[in-house]
């Protein structure tokens, strides 16, 4: 069997074709079945299966003035979108006014003035800001979905899933002078009308989820992570509160069933807080999936045990 010839380390696993002709690479081994060919032009000694290898393997091919934006600048944020990636979903490509956008298979390029967004290099991938992400993703969100993102941008959190360590990525003040700048876009109703509805220390996307699903009913609106004391000693923080009662909603992710320390802390927290009188209604993503009703009815009847 034919031994191909070694590629010239300098081209790292993903390069352009351009770059490998360059580098004395010839055709045949260019175009040889062992490499991959993620997008038009570009040759990857890997097949890419996760969304940030689709990332990397474009990027020999994005111009100095070129950044990602959209539903990809999202995801490289952590910003939450309410649709999980899929191989086949196109990367968002923004491009200078005076640039023709690309238009390959796999990429959607857009133009967008420079004036509207920061370029950014986050962890070696050139990006707009996050609030220019969700600018210009903004066109395919419900209101809903853009109160989540714009709770996760603001988040203080440090442990805020999948989102980047820098939390703030911004301010409701910063979102709303951005929104006054950008003028008319696909989508500037539903974040202006999402921007009263944020709230700040949100902890995860089912947290907002949660509140604004007892707002939709009618219900009063919980305090997000509130602290609980008991004579100015801490007993614990919980993710929504109605403080007066002394109810508290807990969202149980995958991460509180399979962490053994984790569901040991949630029992223990459990028993502290009933012991100091509040009632405790945990949920989990089943108790959202048909539009919350049990969960809704389970809220409705602690309400009304505390107002006897």
């Amino acid at each position: 069997m034919r031994q191909r010839t070694r590629l010239p380390r300098r081209l790292g696993e993903r390069f352009t074709v351009r770059a490998a002709t360059d580098s004395g690479v010839g055709r045949s081994r260019r175009d040889a079945p062992d490499l991959h060919r993620p997008f038009h032009g570009v040759r990857a000694t890997q097949q890419p299966t996760t969304f940030r290898e689709f990332v990397d393997c474009y990027r020999p091919r994005m111009k100095p003035d070129h950044q990602y934006g959209g539903r990809t600048a999202m995801r490289i944020w952590g910003i939450p979108h309410p649709e999980l990636w899929k191989c086949d979903e196109p990367l968002d490509v923004i491009v200078p006014p005076d640039t023709a956008p690309p238009c390959i298979p796999g990429v959607k390029g857009r133009r967008l003035a420079a004036k509207r967004a920061d370029a950014l290099i986050f962890d070696g991938v050139p990006v707009v800001d996050p609030v220019a992400a969700l600018f210009t993703c903004a066109g395919e969100l419900t209101l809903d979905d853009a109160v989540v993102a714009i709770d996760a941008l603001i988040t203080t959190a440090d442990d805020y899933p999948d989102l980047v360590r820098l939390s703030p990525l911004s301010t409701l003040t910063a979102i709303t002078k951005r929104l006054e700048l950008w003028g008319r876009f696909p989508g500037c109703g539903v974040i202006r009308r999402a921007l009263p509805l944020a709230r700040e220390r949100v902890e995860s996307p089912k947290e907002t989820e949660t509140r604004l699903l007892l707002r939709a009913a009618g219900l009063p609106e919980p305090v997000v992570q509130h602290e609980v004391r008991d004579h100015g000693h801490f007993v614990a923080r919980v993710d929504l509160a109605y403080p007066e009662s002394k109810i508290a909603i807990e969202y149980e992710g995958d991460g509180h069933r399979v962490d053994k320390k984790q569901w040991r802390i949630d029992i223990q927290r459990q028993r502290d807080l009933e012991d100091h009188g509040w009632i405790v209604i945990r949920l989990t993503e089943a108790d959202l999936a048909d539009g919350g009703a049990t969960l809704l009815l389970r809220i409705r009847r602690a309400l009304a045990t505390r107002a006897r």
